[in-house]
């Protein structure tokens, strides 16, 4: 029996199962962590979290999205481990290293620097990251961002009269993008954002805290809103900072739902 305590949180109604492994082994593989994730027959959650020992921050976090893939940030978790921990917490993560503080309902999390290159997004070949000659459909000129995991953005006038459900899956495995990509579609209205979400792996989410990031530098970028900006998902407004050559700055609410034991060789 591999019996271990888990936390369940949400950022904005972007869910995690939350296993603090730092003090005991734990094999998490694409099936265990598809089947924990599961809302059937397992604990279900959009990402499952699992915290580990590092020698180069507080706490390493690994992220696994619904279908079992492991991934290399999440905004919204990030908000959460920050909470969960408490104080200000060093997270290393797969995308870079990040660093949260625990605030009244919620945290504020250093996402880093953005990367606009081509070949750190990743795109399979050379092309303009701010306009992309590249189109889906309606869906053209979008920008490209890598804020720890790649981003495609579109601004259009009307984010509810995008199919995303059906246009998501498709641009997110186009082979343009090697290593898939989160596809989010945006409105501006006065300085704020609004913008769904289709994320790698997961599908439409209520909230995407890289999304928003992502999202708030192409505007910045592009000149459409100035920073801070509040970016407005299904889920709840989250606020986003940022300046040229600088580092990304998020700020929302987390929520504690409930936690748990489980044996987690019950699940693959």
């Amino acid at each position: 029996m591999t019996l271990g305590q888990f936390h369940k949180m949400h950022g904005l109604g972007n869910d995690f199962v939350v296993i603090d492994a730092r003090e005991y082994a734990l094999e998490i593989y694409p099936v265990r962590a598809a089947a924990i994730a599961n809302r059937k027959n397992g604990i279900g959650c959009d990402q499952l979290i699992v915290l580990r020992s590092s020698d180069k921050a507080d706490v390493k976090m690994q992220i696994f999205n619904a279908d079992g893939s492991e991934v290399e940030s999440c905004g919204n978790a990030t908000r959460c481990v920050a909470k969960l921990l408490g104080d200000t917490t060093s997270i290393e993560t797969e995308g870079g290293m990040l660093l949260g503080r625990a605030i009244d309902g919620g945290a504020i999390v250093d996402m880093g620097k953005p990367r606009f290159e081509w070949e750190a997004i990743p795109l399979a070949y050379a092309m303009d990251s701010l306009h992309m000659p590249i189109g889906w459909e309606d869906l053209h000129d979008p920008v490209v961002v890598n804020v720890g995991n790649p981003h495609v953005i579109f601004f259009v006038d009307d984010i509810n009269n995008v199919p995303l459900e059906r246009l998501g899956p498709i641009i997110e495995v186009d082979p343009v993008f090697p290593e898939k990509v989160n596809v989010n579609i945006a409105h501006i209205s006065g300085n704020s954002i609004y913008l769904r979400v289709w994320e790698r792996g997961v599908g439409v989410t209520l909230a995407c805290g890289t999304g928003a990031c992502a999202t708030a530098v192409a505007a910045i970028r592009r000149g459409l809103v100035k920073g801070p900006v509040d970016v407005h998902l299904p889920g709840g407004i989250l606020n986003i900072a940022w300046e040229d050559g600088g580092s990304i700055s998020m700020q929302g609410p987390t929520t504690y739902v409930f936690s748990g034991e489980a044996d987690w060789n019950n699940f693959g």
